[in-house]
């Protein structure tokens, strides 16, 4: 239920947040590509002007459908595997619910995260990033980008550069959870008991 519920709470926290990110990621993409590849964008503003003139509104919301479902798995991922990873931990008998539990925990919890969120990321920036192959797009959805990728690069490729992914989610988590369990606790003692 909890799943459920942060995964919805994630679809709806994607959308609002793709059209700047679309030219975020416009800029960053286009950095590393030859002069003549390059649009040119002076600024931000520049650069929403001109995609709107060239490419037309809609393109500045290209990729929002793999960013909410990035932000689904991200949230479901993350919000069940710590609750399932802090039960284990208590469980075993070599942990009390305490900070280290909560870091222990919170660690599993990012790694889950990584795994199950990188070909979801993977599509996701493919989608923002592509370009028009003879008036066509390049990818027809994300799940034509993940068929590409792994016909074209091999199947684990869609975990290409999963280290540094997980170094920044997994700081990312412990933090989040670690405040959170904080907060639970200053809750409870502040106002629940009697």
């Amino acid at each position: 239920m909890a799943a459920t519920a942060s995964a919805g709470a994630g679809g709806i926290d994607g959308k609002p947040r793709t059209s700047p990110k679309s030219v975020k990621f416009l800029f960053g993409g286009l950095a590393g590509l030859p002069a003549d590849q390059r649009r040119g964008y002076k600024n931000v503003f520049n650069a929403l002007i001109r995609i709107t003139r060239e490419e037309g509104v809609l393109t500045l919301w290209r990729g929002c459908i793999p960013t909410m479902a990035r932000a689904v798995v991200v949230n479901a991922a993350q919000l069940a595997s710590y609750s399932q990873s802090k039960q284990f931990l208590l469980d075993s008998g070599y942990f009390s619910d305490n900070i280290l539990c909560h870091f222990c925990a919170s660690m599993i919890s990012g790694l889950v995260t990584t795994a199950a969120s990188m070909p979801v990321d993977i599509a996701k920036t493919r989608i923002q990033n592509m370009r028009m192959i003879d008036g066509k797009p390049e990818y027809k959805n994300g799940l034509d980008v993940l068929f590409k990728v792994v016909r074209y690069e091999g199947f684990f490729s869609l975990w290409k550069g999963f280290t540094p992914y997980y170094a920044r989610l997994g700081p990312h988590t412990v933090l989040t959870f670690i405040f959170l369990e904080q907060m639970n606790k200053a809750y409870k003692r502040l106002f629940l008991s009697g």
